[in-house]
């Protein structure tokens, strides 16, 4: 195997392992997938780039690995294929739809490489959804339809063999019977539209916003010395500035990119995508740092600020993430109460943790905290009831119990974390971005 693509292999296959990314259906290790991918592109090309993009394509959005890191281990030719693959809606910018669209034309600008790659991504999903999930099947190939009318540039075998799975899987919808009507807006851990904290969920997502969290980033016009320049960063302790020209900024350098003469061959122009305004919220942000090593916000038209993953780390993001988990325990609580009236979930959880929920109790009540036994357990207790019965499972979105398990689980790590100033960005990135999507998702059904 030529060595750019081994190495993809190995930096993608320890990326999603370290997450213990699998495949939605199968359980499979998320690199079977990838394999697949490659193993389609090679079919038409021998171009190692091509392929080693195959294997990352989507490292950037579901690792923590970041476009920078791309291009740092497999050079800029790799990270631009990476980059035209990777999708650039954020939760703030709207509902499914309008994201798909977002996301539809950013792939419409990509390169025919990248759409090759794109296209046999489609095939390979397209047979894998429609086997084992005919419901999402339907609605994944509407938007597999609009994707395919953009990505004629791609190569022509694999541009035939994806309308013919598009086909074949619609065919095979067609004979099951399965009408559009039955499509869920997807998997929302809150439902909205079972309670009336609407306006609650509404306020996180816009009273945090992108001001909280920014920092002031400093600029130098982009003619002067890259040592003169250094010098000052070192002095005032900047990791990155942003250039300008005639007063304009154009880019930004971190401190090790600047190894020329002038600032200006050094310079890194902003993607699309990197740069939003200073009211965005922070799920937007997440977003950024998915992709990015850095992101910067505008103030009227002008680069303001810039914030990089480990501002994450702040107390007033901490705060965001603790409330959503809070939203989340309340829903929970409410379908609890609704399904298994009376305390009829006792029987769930276990003797011992059922004793110390009743002694909280017991304890709460005698200080003149009135409460019910339901509010007494933990996060963890509460979900091994929600997924005791397939009908709570399916209220809450929960697919099977092996995935709501997982759920549970990164929900309670992150909120331990939390809870005890523990680093989330490099413990619970993964969770952090999956739970700022659902926020933004249950606020979009109802736009």
């Amino acid at each position: 195997m030529m060595a750019l693509v081994e190495k993809a292999k190995q930096f993608a296959t320890t990326a999603h392992k370290r997450i213990n990314h699998r495949r939605k259906y199968s359980n499979q290790p998320y690199t079977v997938h990838l394999s697949s991918v490659a193993n389609i592109v090679a079919t038409v090309t021998d171009d190692e780039e091509m392929i080693a993009a195959a294997w990352l394509h989507d490292v950037v959005e579901d690792t923590p690995a970041t476009l920078y890191d791309v291009e740092m281990e497999f050079g800029k030719g790799v990270a631009e294929l990476v980059e035209n693959l990777t999708d650039i809606s954020k939760p703030g910018d709207g509902n499914r739809q309008i994201r798909k669209a977002i996301d539809r034309q950013h792939i419409s600008r990509a390169s025919r490489r990248a759409k090759t790659v794109k296209l046999a991504d489609l095939i390979d999903n397209a047979n894998d959804i429609c086997r084992h999930d005919r419901e999402f099947a339907a609605l994944y190939l509407q938007e597999m339809g609009a994707l395919l009318e953009v990505l004629d540039e791609g190569d022509t075998a694999l541009y035939k063999r994806a309308w013919k799975a598009h086909h074949k899987c619609t065919q095979k919808l067609a004979r099951s019977k399965i009408s559009e009507a039955s499509l869920a807006d997807g998997y929302p851990l809150l439902k909205p539209e079972q309670n009336g904290n609407q306006h609650l969920y509404r306020l996180f997502s816009e009273a945090f916003t992108a001001h909280h969290i920014a920092e002031p980033v400093r600029s130098f016009d982009a003619s002067r010395p890259c040592k003169e320049v250094q010098a000052i960063m070192e002095l005032h302790q900047l990791d990155i500035i942003c250039l300008r020209e005639q007063g304009v900024i154009i880019g930004y350098a971190r401190h090790q990119d600047l190894v020329g003469h002038t600032c200006r061959e050094n310079m890194r122009e902003f993607r699309e995508g990197q740069v939003v305004s200073g009211d965005s919220p922070f799920s937007d942000i997440i977003h950024v740092l998915t992709l990015q090593q850095y992101g910067f916000i505008s103030v009227l038209g002008e680069i303001a600020g810039v914030f990089c993953r480990e501002d994450i780390n702040k107390p007033v993001v901490r705060m965001w993430l603790f409330g959503i988990i809070t939203f989340i325990e309340m829903e929970v609580m409410k379908v609890i109460a609704r399904y298994f009236p009376d305390d009829s979930w006792q029987t769930s959880i276990s003797e011992e943790r059922l004793r110390q929920a009743k002694s909280l109790r017991e304890e709460r009540i005698r200080r003149g905290q009135h409460c019910n036994l339901l509010e007494c357990i933990q996060l963890s207790d509460k979900g091994k009831i929600i997924i005791s019965n397939q009908e709570t499972m399916k209220i809450m979105g929960l697919e099977s119990r092996r995935s709501a398990k997982k759920v549970i689980r990164e929900l309670e790590s992150l909120r331990n974390n939390l809870a005890h100033a523990q680093d989330i960005v490099t413990y619970d990135w993964g969770q952090i971005v999956r739970l700022t999507h659902r926020l933004e998702d249950t606020l979009n059904s109802r736009a």
